[in-house]
């Protein structure tokens, strides 16, 4: 197989261009074509980026591309990736892989059957923060995690997103669209899943958008907006994960996890980087040294500041995985068993009981500052 494989992009919307700006940084990605459903959305993003604009069906066609990362809305992930891979591809998708347990097992066969590679975002916990907590975690700093907390919470995205209408329908609120930066962390630093439970709701059943170029339009909320959820872990371990949309103000950290021998108090999930700190028995609460992981170099300017932001690592890691015939960090067992996650946390708000999964996965093998300086491009 190629050491450099061609990527085409189906999908042009904001998420895109992080796509577009950080690919390049990685071996064995050469960006050659995007698609959209809008011709001039997929021409905008060809004349910036230096690629071609095609539909997806001439993508999807296209020899020269080898994998298809899939930026559509999470109802479109299944079908956007089973034609795909049903077009010889191989797929990395954005999170989350898809809506439905169903339909992600049939995409698991269909790519099995076909010899092809699927992977999902969140590639996060593969940046430097988090690889610093599994160095931690895994050498016995903290001893056996026992419990844990989770906290994702804001008033959502109408405030800034010009078509937010997709966050509040089946298929996203913050449990499928910011729940999967908490869960592929969970899953890296203690494992799988057993079981799980929760209470859902929505504050209101509609949102106003405060952004352009819609501003004043009201839009319904047909997903629920708070969650409070308890996963039990195979390993043992049970973390309270709170997810809401209705909350304006709170002082939660993103997440700590509590040990036999000490405590690990996270970053935001949602970025690679963060300070990482963590107490033993009796000491004080204190940050872990500098660790010189190249996936957790602030590099992008955010309103929090300097922010490390190393997306499409984890398509990096699946492409070398194709070239050395190894499994991919984000591969779709882990990615489905985060769907299952996600939609038995959701099923048991319906449903009033405890839902126990019918997934499983391995961690992630851990990438080491050699493993991910392994798959940057050479600085010039």
């Amino acid at each position: 197989m190629s050491k450099e494989l061609g990527v085409g992009i189906v999908g042009c919307g904001n998420i895109s261009t992080t796509y577009f700006t950080f690919a390049p940084l990685f071996k064995g990605l050469n960006l050659v074509a995007c698609a959209d459903i809008s011709a001039a959305a997929a021409e905008a993003r060809a004349a910036e980026y230096g690629v071609t604009a095609q539909s997806v069906e001439e993508l999807l066609a296209n020899p020269a591309v080898d994998v298809v990362i899939n930026l559509t809305v999470p109802a479109a992930h299944y079908g956007v990736t089973k034609a795909a891979l049903e077009a010889g591809k191989h797929v990395y998708t954005e999170k989350p892989l898809v809506i439905s347990l169903e339909d992600g097992k049939a995409l698991r066969d269909l790519a099995k059957s076909k010899g092809l590679s699927v992977g999902s975002a969140p590639d996060t916990f593969l940046g430097g923060a988090w690889q610093h907590a599994r160095a931690v975690v895994d050498a016995g700093d903290i001893g056996t995690i026992t419990a844990g907390t989770a906290h994702v919470m804001s008033h959502g995205m109408e405030h800034w997103h010009p078509n937010p209408d997709f966050f509040f329908q089946p298929g996203a609120g913050p449990i499928l669209d910011l729940g999967p930066y908490y869960i592929a962390g969970l899953i890296n630093l203690i494992g799988p899943v057993k079981r799980v439970g929760a209470l859902t709701s929505m504050a209101t059943p509609t949102r106003t958008i405060l952004s352009e170029p819609r501003k004043g339009e009201v839009i319904p909320v047909e997903t629920p907006t708070t969650i409070q959820a308890l996963l039990e872990f195979e390993q043992g371990a049970s973390v309270t994960l709170s997810a809401s949309w209705d909350v304006w103000a709170h002082r939660h950290v993103p997440m700590e996890l509590y040990g036999t021998e000490g405590s690990l108090f996270l970053p935001d999930p949602n970025f690679f980087g963060g300070k990482v700190e963590m107490s033993r028995r009796d000491g004080p609460i204190g940050a872990l040294p500098d660790w010189s992981h190249p996936l957790g170099i602030p590099n992008q300017q955010h309103k929090q500041g300097m922010m490390a932001n190393y997306r499409t690592a984890g398509l990096a890691d699946m492409v070398l995985a194709l070239i050395e015939g190894r499994e991919a960090r984000c591969s779709i067992d882990r990615a489905l068993h985060g769907v299952d996650i996600m939609t038995s946390i959701l099923r048991s708000g319906e449903e009033g009981r405890f839902i126990d999964l019918t997934t499983t996965c391995t961690r992630p093998e851990a990438l080491g500052i050699e493993a991910a300086s392994a798959l940057l491009r050479p600085v010039a």
